[in-house]
Order: structure tokens, then C-alpha cells, then sequence
């Protein structure tokens, strides 16, 4: 983690003390991907319904593309998909004349094929409605069980900060040294590559104002001046905050050291914008199995397209990640971000 942009961002109802063992295998990670619409078996796009195990989303979208022989620009998908996980996404591609490929040829010890479609649009970056999880945290000490069921309790019925999940920066905080240089007039050619940059740079933002509101113990109220019928925060680009009064007073000073970044970010194609500041997972349950010296939890939710699992994760227990070694990972398959 760069030691310029620190990435430890208050806990809402402190910061947890217990540890609880996170993605062992990557069956401990479980994601299904939730389109929210049904495809209309027509149109120039071929939709692939996919699970993946210890894969990243774009590789899958690379073997797509490289079956098909079309442009990666030509594939596809709602939102990137952890690797160490078992996931099922939606991906598609851009196919409207001629004969399709044969796509169980996608099928190996890692990807399997679930369902394919056909319809008139590509799939896009936010697409889909929904992600239903079942993460399962390993080995945690008796001692911890009654502290955990009472924050449970507490994120059922409050919800958590709506923070922006580590991975959006990139491997330790990457992305935003990236943010920085680029503002700094170093050139990102790259045209996805950029757009990643200036994403982390506009989400570090919008956690800084929530970190604000978390320590000032007001991030699940409405503040005079909020523009939005909840609470709010802004993902900041060209135009004036829409806040005013209390809210705007906060926002101003959280973000005061980063007048150059807030420039930066008006001058680059994107809007101001306003984003919530309570996660509220839906469907949360969980339950506690038996584990060798200790005992696994297993908690069941669904988030909206844009929120991380992680925010309501590091509410719970102190998440201590296995070396890459002990995941079920394929070697020579690059990390998502």
C-alpha cells in the first residue's frame, strides 16, 4: 500500500479486533451475477452466461474474443469478477453475420459454459442488477463469535459505509501513484488503462468524504443540504457540488488537500455525480459451522451493481487473505483489478 495514499478508512462501528481467514479456497468466495432483464433471443449480440474458478474476468474475455476472432472491443461484460472466487458472469459478444463458434469449446477444468443467448446490445460496465454472495471466513476463535454476531446485528439494521472496495485501486494503491503522475502531465496512453486511473482517483475522493462523515458519526444521517432523499457523497467531475449547508461544509473540508485532483477530474470528460453513502446488503443472513479448532462463518447478501463486498466485510472481522499459493489460483493469468 502506498504510504501517499493510505487505504484504512474508519470503521463505522470500530475497527474490528478478531480475524477471520479469507478466500483459503475459492469456493470460500462465491459470486452469481444478476442481469435483471432476459435477453431477447434476437439482435447482433451473442450473450454467454459463464462460471469461472481462479480465472479474472478479462481473461475469460480474452478467450472469448480469441474463439470468436473478434476484438477484445467487441466482448463484453457487467463488471469484473474477483479471480480468487467461484463466479458466474455474463459476457457478451459482437457477432451479427455469419456462423458462431463452437462456445463449449470455452470449456476447461476452470470455465464452463452455463447458458447462451442472443440480443440487441452490448453488455456494458454496470449492466447488470445485481451480485448474490456466499463468502464463507474460516477459523474464527470462539471468543470472537459474540462480538461478531453483535456487528452483524448492527450492519443488518444500519447498513455500512458505502466505501469504494480496495481492488478499484489497484494493486497497493497503484492506481491512484498512476492518478497522480497522470495529473501530473505523464501520459496514459492506454485507453481502458486511463479510464481505470481516472476511476480509482474519483472513488479514492468520494471515500475520503465518507471517512469525513464515518468520524464525525453521522454517515447514516441526512445532513441539511443534502441534495439526494438519503445520504450522499460526491463523484466528483465538471459542475458545481450539488450539496449545500452541513453537507457541503464536510465535503469541503475532507477534500481541501486535493484541489488539484478535483481540477484534474473536471477537465477529463466527467460529470459530477452523487453517489450513496449507506451499503444496505439485501437478504443478509448468516450461520456459524464447525471447523476443526475453530468455527467458519457463512454470510449470505446481495449488492448492487458498484458495491463491494469488502465494505461490508471489514465491518465484520479482520480479513487475513492465504498467499496466492494456497487459493486454487491458475499460475501465468494476470490479477484483476
Amino acid at each position: 500500500m502506498s504510504a501517499q495514499f493510505p487505504l484504512d478508512f474508519p470503521c463505522a462501528f470500530g475497527s474490528p479486533t478478531h480475524v477471520g481467514d479469507f478466500r483459503l479456497l475459492p469456493e470460500d468466495f462465491q459470486v452469481d451475477e444478476v442481469l435483471g432483464f432476459e435477453p431477447q433471443e434476437e439482435g447482433e449480440h451473442v450473450y454467454l452466461h459463464i462460471r469461472k474458478r481462479g480465472e479474472n474476468t478479462a481473461w475469460v474475455a480474452e478467450q472469448i474474443a480469441h474463439l470468436a476472432q473478434v476484438s477484445i472491443n467487441d466482448v463484453g461484460y457487467g463488471g469484473r469478477k474477483d479471480r480468487h472466487a467461484v463466479t458466474t458472469q455474463w459476457f457478451s459478444v459482437y457477432l451479427p453475420k455469419g456462423q458462431e463458434p463452437d462456445w463449449q469449446l470455452l470449456n476447461s477444468d476452470s470455465v464452463q459454459l452455463l447458458a447462451r443467448h442472443r440480443h440487441s446490445r452490448k453488455l456494458r460496465r454496470g449492466d447488470h442488477e445485481e451480485n448474490k454472495f456466499v463468502i464463507r471466513l474460516r477459523n474464527v476463535q470462539a471468543a470472537a463469535v459474540s462480538d461478531t454476531e453483535q456487528r452483524l446485528q448492527l450492519i443488518s439494521a444500519q447498513g455500512v459505509p458505502n466505501y469504494f472496495g480496495e481492488q478499484r485501486f489497484g494493486h497497493q494503491g497503484n492506481n491512484l501513484v498512476l492518478a497522480q503522475q497522470l495529473f501530473a502531465g505523464k501520459a496514459i496512453r492506454d485507453k481502458q488503462k486511463r479510464g481505470l486511473v481516472l476511476s480509482a482517483a474519483r472513488s479514492y475522493l468520494f471515500n475520503l468524504v465518507v471517512a469525513a462523515r464515518v468520524q464525525e458519526s453521522n454517515w447514516s444521517m441526512l445532513l441539511s443540504g443534502d441534495p439526494e432523499a438519503a445520504p450522499s457523497g460526491p463523484l466528483w467531475g465538471r459542475g458545481r457540488l450539488t450539496s449545500s449547508s452541513a453537507t457541503l461544509a464536510v465535503e469541503q473540508e475532507a477534500l481541501k488537500d486535493w484541489t488539484e485532483w478535483c481540477n484534474a477530474l473536471e477537465h477529463v470528460g466527467l460529470h459530477q455525480e452523487r453517489r450513496p453513502l449507506v451499503l444496505r446488503p439485501q437478504a443478509l443472513s448468516w450461520h456459524w459451522e464447525d471447523g476443526v479448532t475453530a468455527q467458519h462463518l457463512v454470510i449470505s447478501f446481495a449488492l448492487g451493481s458498484g458495491e463491494f463486498a469488502t465494505a461490508l466485510l471489514r465491518e465484520i472481522l479482520v480479513l487475513q487473505s492465504a498467499p496466492t499459493n494456497l487459493v486454487g489460483a491458475a499460475e501465468g493469468k494476470p490479477e484483476a483489478q
